[in-house]
């Protein structure tokens, strides 16, 4: 009996040679196993803008602890925290006066230790921001250094000023991000400090090892509390160099700006990188002991080349995911499906081989997904980002659709950013729009603060909140918290995890992407860049392609969820419609007869 199914499993594999394919099938075992934040999503939290839990109309630490099974259902990994340390709020917690505790508008240490021992009992990673690059000018740091003591003025960046035409003047032209100058002299002080962003932030001096070593015993404290690593901010910004000459001027006909700047001495200098790396060793050094990977983020908008940088350099590592920012920064409504494909292309072709790559929509200092390209394609969006490979990240609000309140009034105006220009321009600076209130339901505050809570909100809730809110959205069939919560458990797949990713630029400005993988379904992704209805032939991705099924359309696409397309040479996408269809083909037959010939092959010899 044997030797006949010898036999007949001969003539099979010699029908398979005909056929040209052959039995190089990899097993689930022969794949990387992943970290547990290699294929992450992350939930980026602006606290003041989360949950208000005693009415004061800022967002706190117990207001988040009580609504993280939001989290849990919508299925990320893990959660990033804008600052929560103490603070006199000039940068809403980017300025840090104490980097060991949490500012009382939020709570207090306690509450953070509970917030996340329960992160922990739910199964979510907790990152805290870390802002590395300054302090705030009433850290006791900088308020020791203004007194004169030795150790404390060598924590900052000092510098005589220069005369010009009779007149003292800073330093040099540096100009600070916020739009002021980047250097400020105190009141009866001889010597004007460093800041690159508003003047309540001076810069710290890295050149100084102390500085160095308190920031090295911060993150140990931070890590020794349990937290599962940080997001590093404006890493790019720490050194300056040492010869503090004047930056290049762009365009000598326009007013001195910081955008009318080359920064090439205060931003992307060699020695940034280095502290990254150090940084990852004190982060391994953790993971030697207990096998769980400290993760870290780093924040840096500057050129390609450098961010991959941030990666590690030879045998040294150093960031687990340099943020990139290509879908917020370069991507528009009226970018085509050629400018999604280089991009993509290009971070993945920059990586070195151990790189993980990494996707992101949004966050608190740029517009929000459904204003800047519509609420038409927002979903749309979302598949995007949630299906190529690597980690994504979803700034608070987006799995809603939330929207940008431009209705926030000069007198409503909190950002320094703004606040440090005029009434006439300050809508180009402001970044109050996108940091308005969660909005949980439809009763008064959006639910983000009680009912009858003694203050207003900290920025005004968008108007749109009776509409768009969450409890709204659990309730219709269709929603963009729906299609959040499909995504980021389809993207567990073991082909999303583990797949090959080939992009395309198809004739009629449509993008497409499969993720494939032997012995696992095949995906395809497409997404029409037009705001007109296309036909799409997937044969143009795999001349063997024969049949798709729908898994997951965007809110307004005509194709639905397990709809069969049996004509895939004339696929009908409408106006902004994306879809991911499971693929099959003559390929995936003949691979099917390889797997079950090789079962079989197992059960007569074994």
């Amino acid at each position: 009996m044997r030797l006949l199914i010898v036999c007949g499993l001969i003539v099979s594999v010699g029908v398979a040679v005909c056929l040209g394919f052959g039995l190089d099938v990899r097993n689930d075992h022969e794949h990387h196993e992943l970290d547990w934040w290699e294929g992450g999503v992350f939930y980026q939290i602006y606290p003041r803008s989360y949950k208000d839990s005693d009415g004061d109309g800022v967002g706190d630490i117990k207001g988040i602890t009580e609504n993280l099974e939001h989290l849990v259902e919508l299925g990320v990994d893990g959660v990033w925290f804008s600052p929560l340390f103490r603070s006199p709020m000039a940068d809403f917690g980017y300025d840090i006066s104490d980097f060991r505790d949490v500012d009382p508008i939020f709570g207090t240490i306690e509450d953070l230790d509970r917030l996340i021992a329960k992160s922990k009992q739910l199964g979510v990673k907790v990152i805290l921001d870390f802002v590395p690059n300054h302090s705030s000018d009433e850290h006791e740091w900088f308020q020791k250094a203004l007194e004169g003591d030795p150790k404390y003025r060598e924590y900052y960046t000092w510098r005589d000023g220069r005369v010009v035409n009779s007149q003292e003047q800073p330093p040099n032209n540096w100009v600070a991000v916020f739009h002021t100058p980047a250097w400020t002299k105190p009141v009866g002080q001889s010597m004007y400090y460093l800041h690159q962003f508003d003047k309540k932030q001076p810069d710290l001096n890295y050149r100084n090892e102390e500085v160095k070593k308190e920031m090295d015993d911060m993150i140990k404290f931070w890590l020794d509390k349990g937290v599962d690593g940080f997001r590093i901010d404006a890493i790019n910004h720490v050194h300056e160099d040492q010869k503090f000459d004047d930056e290049p001027v762009i365009d000598e006909n326009l007013p001195l700006s910081y955008e009318n700047l080359d920064h090439i001495y205060t931003r992307d200098l060699e020695e940034n990188y280095e502290i990254i790396y150090s940084w990852r060793d004190l982060f391994d050094s953790y993971k030697q002991v207990d096998n769980h990977t400290r993760f870290m983020m780093t924040e840096a908008y500057t050129s390609l080349e450098n961010l991959m940088k941030w990666f590690g350099q030879g045998d040294r590592r150093g960031s687990h995911m340099p943020f990139n920012f290509d879908f917020v920064m370069d991507i528009r409504n009226e970018s085509r499906a050629e400018d999604y494909k280089r991009l993509i292309d290009g971070w993945i072709a920059a990586m070195p081989e151990y790189g993980t790559p990494n996707w992101v929509l949004g966050n608190h200092d740029r517009p929000r997904v459904a204003s800047r390209f519509g609420r038409d394609r927002a979903s749309g969006m979302a598949i995007l980002e949630m299906l190529l490979p690597g980690i994504a990240v979803v700034y608070y609000g987006e799995e809603i659709g939330m929207e940008d309140n431009r209705d926030i009034t000069w007198n409503d105006t909190q950002d320094p950013q703004a606040c440090n220009t005029n009434p006439d321009v300050f809508q180009e600076h402001t970044r109050d729009p996108v940091r308005t209130p969660f909005q949980w339901d439809d009763s008064a505050n959006a639910g983000f603060s009680p009912a009858d809570a003694k203050n207003d909100t900290w920025l005004p809730v968008h108007p749109n909140y009776r509409e768009l809110n969450l409890a709204a959205q659990k309730a219709a069939p269709k929603s963009m918290f729906k299609l959040y919560k499909e995504l980021i458990q389809l993207r567990k797949e073991h082909t999303f995890r583990h797949g090959d990713l080939k992009t395309y630029s198809l004739i009629n400005n449509v993008f497409a992407f499969t993720r494939r993988l032997v012995d696992h379904k095949n995906y395809v992704v497409v997404v029409n860049v037009n705001p007109n209805e296309v036909n799409v032939n997937l044969k143009h991705l795999s001349d063997d392609m024969t049949r798709a099924k729908v898994v997951i359309a965007s809110l307004d696409a005509e194709l639905q969820k397990d709809d069969e397309v049996e004509d895939v040479e004339n696929i009908v996408l409408g106006r902004y419609n994306a879809v991911v269809f499971e693929t099959s083909g003559t390929a995936v037959i003949r691979m099917s007869i390889a797997l079950l010939l090789a079962s079989v092959f197992r059960f007569v010899f074994v």
